[in-house]
């Protein structure tokens, strides 16, 4: 609290003491959800870039690139994908001491992204090698981030609850 010198009232202490709490506590909950704030944004893209992977893979002819170099692109994204969740995965557990569990999360929630995020991903790339439109491939390169998204906030939100 800037006082330029000049000392605060109570009720101003008191009102910055408060503010200073409930930053605290924010930070306290942002820190605490198993996901860094760098892992959530890998997975977006991740999850965004997979359609188009995807759809470069069993395109009839070369789209953008040789249908082996989007092999090669989609085995070095995931490898990357994969390598950075062992270490988020092992930044939790050292700051935890306990290991990351999907069970805990609740299933109304992942149950419908787990059976509905594949069906999109893979879809998507048929429904391009069909029409050859690649909006298709872009929606759902959109969707799939906006429900990564919605879900990290989700999760966010339901932390915050059980803290």
């Amino acid at each position: 609290m800037e006082t330029n010198g000049i000392r605060p009232t109570p009720a101003q202490a008191r009102s910055a003491l408060a503010d200073t709490e409930r930053i605290r506590a924010s930070a306290a909950e942002l820190s605490a959800t198993p996901w860094p704030n760098w892992f959530f944004i890998a997975l977006t893209v991740y999850l965004a870039a997979l359609p188009l992977t995807y759809g470069g893979i069993v395109a009839d002819s070369e789209w953008l690139l040789p249908r082996p170099a989007w092999m090669v692109v989609m085995l070095t994204i995931t490898a990357v994908y994969v390598a950075l969740f062992a270490v988020a995965s092992r930044a939790w557990r050292n700051r935890t001491g306990v290991a990351l569990r999907w069970d805990v999360l609740p299933k109304r929630a992942t149950v419908p992204v787990m059976a509905c995020l594949p069906v999109l991903l893979v879809g998507s790339a048929f429904a391009f090698r069909v029409t050859g439109r690649p909006g298709w491939l872009i929606g759902a390169s959109l969707i799939s981030a906006a429900v990564s998204v919605g879900f990290h906030l989700t999760f966010v939100r339901l932390h915050r609850k059980t803290a």
